[in-house]
């Protein structure tokens, strides 16, 4: 930047986040593949409960203020009690989050996810009983009691999802995709070449096709990583003007992939970005990752110009939440921003100014993160 004053640009919006894996963060690492981390993300899950994620999630979120994201889609999936059984309130996790989100000062997503299958033809194993309400039915009327508790705010939106084809049923996708139809709808898809391959096998359909069969794809559903794609499931995405969800630092930190975001884009789809397993939380580093991602992909630069990523980053990060833009942040003038003329290229998540009004410390919040990761860890 030219200058030695702040410089005001739009809030960020994530719109992938798995906030408990947080806890995951320098504690899963090594050799290995998705698969095997998923292993060790089942054992974080299962020691949480409504106290503990409200901890780990407000200090999370918190760190997201200070990164400079002001609104959040909590892909949320860990429901009910450790042997399956729905808690007093249903919704006691989800309230969790939107206690959270509302101590961090950040607007919230809860994009409820419907999960009830561990694999094509499978039933719900281990951990993921604490997924599943057992079948759409009972999902949609747990979430329309949330929906109803939350009508009205400017703060909270609560959307729908579909974990993904192997944990929804065919039989039920149409009634996931149909349940809330205001109401922003995400779905993993297509992240493992594995998961094509099952869903191939289980239905002779890709992922896509088979969501498309059942109603899913709108201008408001956001498919989250889109990597592994048929190029009539470019069309497709395309067609409906749906969003599409990269999370670069995850996407690379599992080994998922490269996305043809390009194709994408110009096939009709629209961008937009978030942290997902929050490894990292820069949003500057998702946006210059779909760049740099596919700088290796094509051996060329520029396929995406820093006006397009601010528009993932934030604008269309908004709208695939059901929010309206919020008012910018600012940016410090450090060492990284000095003499650049657009920060988007050099600028990191350090360099966003705190918010007087959020009240966030970085020291406390990452005492507060440090505490709620070690007790998940010692009930491991």
């Amino acid at each position: 930047m030219n200058s030695s004053d702040p410089a005001e640009v739009p809030a960020f919006a994530n719109c992938h986040s798995h906030v408990f894996h947080r806890a995951l963060r320098g504690r899963v690492t090594g050799a290995g593949s998705f698969w095997a981390w998923r292993r060790q993300m089942y054992d974080l899950a299962a020691v949480l409960d409504p106290d503990l994620l409200f901890e780990l999630a407000a200090a999370t979120y918190a760190e997201m203020h200070l990164a400079g994201i002001r609104a959040v889609g909590e892909f949320h999936y860990l429901h009910h009690g450790p042997d399956g059984r729905p808690y007093a309130d249903p919704n006691a996790m989800s309230e969790a989050l939107i206690a959270a989100a509302r101590e961090a000062r950040v607007r919230l997503a809860l994009l409820d996810t419907c999960y009830l299958a561990s694999g094509f033809g499978e039933p719900p194993q281990g951990v993921q009983v604490r997924f599943s309400d057992g079948d759409a039915e009972r999902w949609a009327t747990r979430v329309e009691s949330l929906a109803a508790r939350c009508a009205g705010s400017t703060d909270i939106v609560v959307g729908a999802a579909i974990h993904s084809v192997r944990a929804v049923p065919g039989d039920q996708l149409k009634i996931v995709a149909e349940a809330f139809p205001q109401a922003p709808l995400h779905v993993h898809v297509s992240e493992q070449p594995a998961e094509n391959e099952a869903c191939l096998a289980a239905t002779g359909r890709t992922p896509v096709q088979l969501l498309d069969e059942a109603g899913a794809w709108t201008d408001r559903t956001t498919a989250v990583h889109a990597t592994h794609l048929t190029g009539r499931d470019i069309e497709t995405l395309g067609n409906a003007r749906s969003f599409v969800c990269f999370c670069p630092t995850t996407e690379a930190e599992l080994a998922d992939g490269i996305g043809p975001s390009v194709v994408l884009r110009e096939a009709g789809a629209r961008l937009t970005l978030g942290s997902d397993s929050n490894t990292v939380i820069d949003p500057f580093a998702e946006a210059r990752g779909v760049e740099m991602h596919e700088r290796l992909r094509s051996g060329m630069r520029g396929a995406w110009s820093s006006e397009q990523l601010w528009r993932a980053a934030t604008t269309d990060g908004h709208v695939s939440l059901g929010f309206d833009d919020p008012d910018p942040i600012r940016l410090d003038a450090s060492v990284r921003t000095a003499g650049v003329q657009e920060p988007l290229w050099a600028a990191t998540a350090a360099d966003v100014l705190p918010d007087p009004g959020a009240g966030h410390d970085p020291g406390e919040v990452a005492a507060r993160l440090a505490r709620a990761i070690d007790t998940c860890w010692e009930r491991a």
